[in-house]
């Protein structure tokens, strides 16, 4: 996510002298990706490290008055660990971006937290300046059915991962994903609570959604009881601010059907599949309202045409949350609860 000072003016004309001397940084490293599948080829790609583009990216643009910060923070109601990168003019006017790191879990682990930190603060710095560090992996030589995943996946592993493991990364090319650590009872109550509490602020279905991506982390650390509890409880208030708006999308009809169900000319004579449509009752209505799932294929090619809410990568796909209705099997939740995500991601 993008932040700025109130203005930019003088950041913004420093900024394009500097990028007009600004060069890429030499790729003087090698990562290999195993192909993870007998019979097929290992790939590499090269890529440039941190040091060699701070350097750059320093005197350049101390030249013209220009300040790099990279600082971390830890999110406590979603679990990560982000980085901001900060551009910063003599004037003091700023510009900044956010990069989500890793789960706070992996503080565990510090190799591992330092190379996804490694990695974000390569990217966030690059993409800010306007360089690039690393081949490009749609290139015809390195189109792979994996390919859409090494974009995301493989600099975290390709900065110290891959330095440990012989020079190649993991099977598939990932790193195993690492457990979910589960609080103890006292804390996943406390958890509870607290998501419990914010849940009653929402005040729109779009605020529900993008609430529910950011303590998705969260969640997922509280015990069975108390996430089916948030679960239950979050359904439920969706329901009720789907139902407070009139948002509730209808689902497309096809026109060989016929719009309305044929009524049989014997009532008595209906079958089980049969039932007049006068005698049917409409589960939305009761005092436990059964979940509509609605299908709006026009509603999931506007979401797919957003930016990706992690990377805000384009394109993207409409990807269901399921945690936004109870399960039913091999039912998809209702197209109102879809979100872009871009296609690592959202695999």
């Amino acid at each position: 996510m993008q932040r700025s000072s109130e203005s930019i003016a003088a950041l913004t004309g420093a900024l394009a002298k500097a990028q007009a001397e600004l060069v890429n940084p030499e790729k003087s490293l090698t990562a290999t990706i195993s192909a993870g599948r007998s019979g097929g080829s290992d790939r590499s790609f090269r890529y440039a490290p941190l040091s060699s583009g701070l350097d750059i990216v320093r005197k350049t643009l101390g030249q013209h008055e220009i300040a790099t910060l990279q600082t971390t923070a830890i999110d406590q109601t979603a679990g990560l660990i982000n980085l901001t990168t900060v551009l910063a003019h003599a004037s003091g006017e700023w510009i900044a971006s956010d990069w989500p790191v890793c789960a706070v879990a992996e503080t565990a682990n510090p190799q591992r937290m330092g190379a996804a930190l490694t990695y974000a603060r390569r990217y966030a710095l690059f993409t800010l300046v306007g360089i690039a560090g690393e081949d490009d992996l749609d290139a015809p030589d390195l189109v792979a059915p994996m390919a859409p995943n090494l974009a995301t996946e493989k600099p975290v592993t390709a900065n110290k991962t891959a330095a440990t493991n012989g020079g190649r990364l993991h099977r598939n090319g990932r790193v195993p994903p690492v457990p979910i650590k589960l609080l103890d009872p006292e804390g996943s109550a406390a958890l509870r609570n607290q998501l419990l509490a914010q849940m009653e602020h929402l005040s729109s279905a779009d605020a529900g959604a993008t609430w529910a991506h950011r303590i998705m982390a969260a969640k997922n650390s509280l015990a069975a009881a108390d996430a089916g509890c948030v679960e239950d409880a979050f359904a439920a208030k969706m329901a009720t601010l789907g139902s407070a708006d009139g948002e509730l999308m209808e689902a497309p009809t096809s026109s060989a059907e016929p719009s309305q169900p044929t009524v049989p000319q014997n009532p008595h004579a209906a079958g089980p599949s049969e039932v007049p449509i006068s005698n049917r009752i409409d589960k939305s209505l009761l005092v436990l309202p059964e979940p509509r799932r609605f299908r709006d294929k026009a509603h999931c090619k506007f979401v797919s045409k957003k930016p990706c809410l992690i990377c805000g990568r384009q394109p993207s796909d409409a990807h269901h949350l399921r945690f936004a209705q109870h399960r039913a099997l091999g039912r998809k939740v209702s197209d109102e609860f879809t979100v872009p995500l871009c296609r690592g991601h959202h695999r």
